[in-house]
C-alpha cells in the first residue's frame, strides 16, 4: 500500500504541472524532472532491453526527462572499460548481443529524455583492491590528521567512540595521479558513449564526519581530511607552512583549507575541460551536500566558483531528509547563492517510503522555489508498483 501512497503523494504536483496554471511557474514548464538509477537497482535496467523499455515507458508516464544512470562506482566499471575492473560489466553483459547502455541512450534520446553518466569519483567504497590502489599504492587514499583513512578499520580505534567516520575509502584529490586517473575514466566514458547527454560527477568532495568541525583550525576537537604525506609536503613547498607543526594561526589554517578546497576545484576543472573538448554540448553536473556551510568548510566543495567560472553547467543538491522544515531551509539557502537555472534539488524518496505526506510537502515546497530541476533518489523508490503509474498517464 505504501508504494501506491508514494506515487499518490507525487501525483497532485505532477498532475497540476500538466493540467493547470498558478501564480507560481508550472514545474512542467520550468523544472526538469529526473531520477537516479543506482548500480544496485532491483529493476536491473541494463540487464535486458525489456527492462530498458519498461524504464522509458515509466519515464514517459511520469514526465521524467533526466535519467542519471550509474556507470562507475568504487573504481569498478559497469561498462566495457580498458582502464579499470570490468567484472560488473561482464556479469551484466553475459550472452548479450548488444550493449544495453547504448540501447538505453539511443531509445531515450528518441523520446527526448536525457541520459547522464553518473560517476562516483573520489569514493571507492570498501574496495581495498581497487585498480588505482594496485597501480599507485595506498598513498592515493586521503587521511585524517591522525593518519587514518575514512574507512572504519577492523581494529578498534579509541577515537571512534567520539566520531562517526563516513566508513568509505576516499581518494586524495590533491594527488596528481588521482586527478589524472579519474579524468581518464571520464574521458573513456565520453569517448565510448558519445551520445550521453551529460556527465554527472558524484562524491567529488572530501569525506564527511559526525560531528563536523567548521574548518581545520578546530582539528584539535574534530576530524578533517587531506593529511597525506604528499599533500603536506606540497602545501609546505607552496606556502612555507608546516600545518602540523606550526603554531596556531587562523591565517595558516585558512590557507590550508583554501589549498585543499582548490585541489577539488582542480579536479572539477580538469574533468570538465576534458569532457567539453571531446563534446562541447555535453552537460557537466556535480552533486553537493545540502548545507552551504558544510560544502565550504567540511567537504570543501567550492561549488559557487564552479558555477561562476563555468566548470559545471549545474549542481544537484542532495537534500535528503524527512524533516520538511530542514528541507525547506536547505533549499532556500542554496537557491539564494546561485542562479536557479543552474540548481537542481534532489529529494530522498528512499527515506519517505512510509511518509507520503512528507514527500508531498517537500515536492510542493520545490514548486514554490522553482529550481531548474528536481531529482528523485531513487528510481526504484518511485516505481515499486507499476500499476500506480496510471495516476501520471498523460491526459488523465
Amino acid at each position: 500500500m505504501y508504494k501506491k501512497l508514494i506515487i499518490l503523494a507525487l501525483s497532485p504536483f505532477l498532475y497540476f504541472s500538466l493540467c493547470h496554471t498558478s501564480t507560481y511557474a508550472s514545474p512542467k514548464e520550468t523544472s526538469r524532472l529526473g531520477v537516479w538509477i543506482s548500480v544496485f537497482s532491483e529493476e536491473k535496467i541494463i540487464h535486458s532491453k525489456e527492462n530498458v523499455d519498461k524504464l522509458l515507458k515509466n519515464c514517459e508516464k511520469f514526465g521524467i526527462n533526466d535519467i542519471y544512470f550509474q556507470i562507475y562506482r568504487s573504481d569498478k566499471a559497469y561498462y566495457n572499460s580498458n582502464i579499470t575492473d570490468t567484472t560488473p560489466y561482464k556479469n551484466i553483459s553475459q550472452n548479450k548481443e548488444k550493449d544495453n547502455i547504448t540501447y538505453l541512450i539511443q531509445k531515450a534520446s528518441a523520446q527526448n529524455i536525457k541520459v547522464h553518466a553518473w560517476i562516483n569519483l573520489l569514493s571507492i567504497a570498501h574496495n581495498k583492491k581497487a585498480n588505482i590502489i594496485k597501480k599507485y599504492g595506498s598513498k592515493v587514499l586521503t587521511l585524517d590528521q591522525h593518519g587514518r583513512t575514512s574507512l572504519k578499520g577492523d581494529q578498534k580505534d579509541k577515537l571512534d567512540k567520539y566520531y562517526i567516520r563516513e566508513n568509505q575509502l576516499f581518494l586524495e584529490p590533491g594527488d596528481r595521479n588521482v586527478r589524472e586517473y579519474l579524468t581518464s575514466i571520464v574521458k573513456e566514458i565520453v569517448t565510448k558513449y558519445p551520445k550521453f547527454a551529460g556527465i554527472h560527477l558524484d562524491y567529488i568532495r572530501y569525506p564527511s564526519v559526525v560531528p563536523f568541525i567548521p574548518g581545520s583550525r578546530f582539528s584539535s576537537h574534530g576530524i578533517s581530511y587531506g593529511y597525506t604525506k604528499e599533500n603536506l609536503k606540497n602545501f609546505k613547498e607552496q606556502s612555507g607552512i608546516d600545518i602540523i607543526k606550526s603554531p596556531y594561526s587562523r591565517d595558516n589554517y585558512k590557507k590550508w583549507d583554501d589549498w585543499r578546497r582548490n585541489n577539488i576545484t582542480k579536479l572539477v576543472k580538469k574533468i570538465s575541460r576534458a569532457v567539453k573538448k571531446i563534446n562541447p554540448d555535453i552537460e557537466v553536473s556535480c552533486t553537493i551536500v545540502p548545507s552551504p556551510e558544510r560544502t565550504y568548510l567540511v567537504t570543501l566543495q567550492d561549488w559557487t566558483k564552479w558555477l561562476n567560472e563555468d566548470f559545471v553547467d549545474y549542481v544537484t543538491v542532495m537534500n535528503y531528509t524527512d524533516d520538511t522544515k530542514l528541507f525547506k531551509l536547505y533549499g532556500r539557502s542554496i537557491i539564494a547563492l546561485a542562479p536557479k537555472n543552474k540548481l537542481h534539488i534532489g529529494i530522498g524518496a528512499y527515506l519517505l517510503k512510509d511518509k507520503p505526506d512528507i514527500l508531498k510537502q517537500q515536492f510542493n515546497s520545490l514548486h514554490e522555489l522553482s529550481p531548474a530541476g528536481i531529482v528523485f533518489f531513487s528510481y526504484d523508490d518511485i516505481v515499486r508498483d507499476p500499476s500506480a503509474l496510471k495516476y501520471h498517464e498523460k491526459g488523465s
